[in-house]
């Protein structure tokens, strides 16, 4: 029996910091949602657990036990035996929630593979602030330190997505604490309904990812990608997800992102650039 999942790119449409706990954990107010790119993970009935990674951006990332595929896998307090495979499409350590979207789907398929429970939302957060919303898996707002997870009273409307990566890993603890405060205001309280994807990028305009200032110091390069996106014909706004480096730039519908997607990869060859849809 084997079973698979798909681990779609996690992006942060906003990113606001809103506090900081005594334990040191930062609170969020984030508008997430997914792009229809991303990694895969397929999980078949073995004897022991044993992972194997393949795909275009495998190099360099290790199948050991500092993987969160394999620490999620252990999280099941009836662990079997099951042989992952990762297919690594998404780039390591680049704001567009990688590593979280493949211990999600490793969860998923794990669950269904043994017939068991997901473990709880407590466990799971041990993996990190973004698993949760990425076993979610659909645009929702996260808050607190990404347990708070709440489904939008209007739903998005289509857009697409360029993603772009420079090549720089960026480390999200680094990135933290390179932060000049941590009490910036939260988003409005109720989301407005957006009935296109204008008014998405004009609601953009008002909000912030409070991390990009310090990421930026510390990856200079984001700037450029940022203002490359920009330049892009139909390109309506641009910014960084997460702790970077991968931005964003909003378009309003998949040709135009595409037709970006390539004048960029012929200008920066040495990017990782993607096009995608939102996922509804």
């Amino acid at each position: 029996m084997t079973i698979e999942a798909f681990a779609p790119a996690k992006v942060n449409l906003t990113l606001h910091v809103t506090g900081q706990r005594a334990d040191g954990y930062h609170l969020l107010d984030s508008l997430v949602v997914f792009a229809d790119i991303g990694d895969s993970l397929r999980a078949t009935g073995a004897d022991i657990l044993c992972l194997n990674v393949t795909g275009p951006q495998s190099a360099g990332l290790a199948a050991d036990d500092s993987n969160l595929v394999l620490r999620a896998a252990r999280l099941f307090s009836n662990a079997q035996g099951a042989a992952l495979i990762l297919d690594k499409v998404l780039p390591v350590a680049s704001g567009i929630g990688g590593g979280s979207a493949d211990a999600a789907a490793t969860l998923q398929v794990l669950s269904r593979l043994w017939g068991v429970p997901l473990p709880g939302v407590a466990d799971v957060l041990r993996l990190g602030a973004d698993v949760p919303v990425c076993l979610a898996g659909r645009p929702v707002r996260m808050t607190g330190v990404g347990e708070g997870l709440y489904p939008l009273v209007h739903p998005l409307p289509p857009a697409a997505l360029v993603l772009a990566n420079p090549g720089v890993a960026l480390s999200t603890p680094a990135v933290f604490a390179a932060l000049d405060r941590r009490d910036h205001a939260p988003m409005p309280r109720d989301l407005p309904r957006l009935r296109d994807v204008a008014e998405l990028a004009a609601f953009l305009a008002m909000t912030r990812n409070d991390l990009e200032p310090a990421a930026t110091r510390l990856a200079p390069v984001i700037a450029q990608v940022r203002a490359a996106l920009t330049a892009q014909q139909a390109c309506l706004i641009s910014r960084m997800s997460g702790s970077g480096a991968t931005c964003f730039g909003l378009f309003p519908d998949p040709l135009a992102a595409a037709a970006a997607a390539r004048a960029l990869k012929a200008a920066h060859p040495d990017w990782w650039v993607a096009a995608a849809p939102l996922r509804a």
